[in-house]
């Protein structure tokens, strides 16, 4: 099948499926008139590409997952697959509770300044008193 077609049946971008194809994600053959042509398996290929990035994975990590990807969805196991979720797992897990920690000290800001509020219109209540 053609670019226009795969996109058609994966609802991506013919521009993304190229990116994908530079990436190493995604092979095409030639045509004799230098148009790509896509084999029937590759709407499943890039759905498994689309599930990894939605997953917060790197184009760089699915070109190393994609040999563990084939024949249906998710991935097979093997030392390496395991290897890279657990890694990437452990990322997201660092990566929310850097995001705790952030929420944690915007609370703080925001109690700081509701408080200094609380604290100025006091002082205005008690200005306007004195007129």
């Amino acid at each position: 099948m053609r670019i226009g077609e795969l996109s058609r049946r994966t609802g991506v971008s013919p521009r993304l499926l190229r990116y994908y194809e530079e990436q190493g994600l995604l092979h095409s053959e030639r045509d004799a008139n230098g148009y790509r042509k896509y084999r029937p398996d590759a709407v499943g290929h890039v759905g498994r590409i689309r599930e990894l990035l939605g997953a917060g994975m790197t184009t760089g990590t699915i070109r190393t997952l994609l040999p563990c990807a084939q024949g249906g969805p998710g991935l097979h196991t093997c030392a390496h697959s395991a290897r890279v979720l657990e890694d990437q797992l452990a990322r997201v897990e660092e990566q929310m509770a850097e995001l705790r920690r952030r929420k944690r000290a915007l609370l703080g800001v925001a109690e700081t300044m509701q408080a200094r509020r609380r604290e100025d219109e006091a002082l205005a209540r008690a200005a306007l008193k004195s007129f």
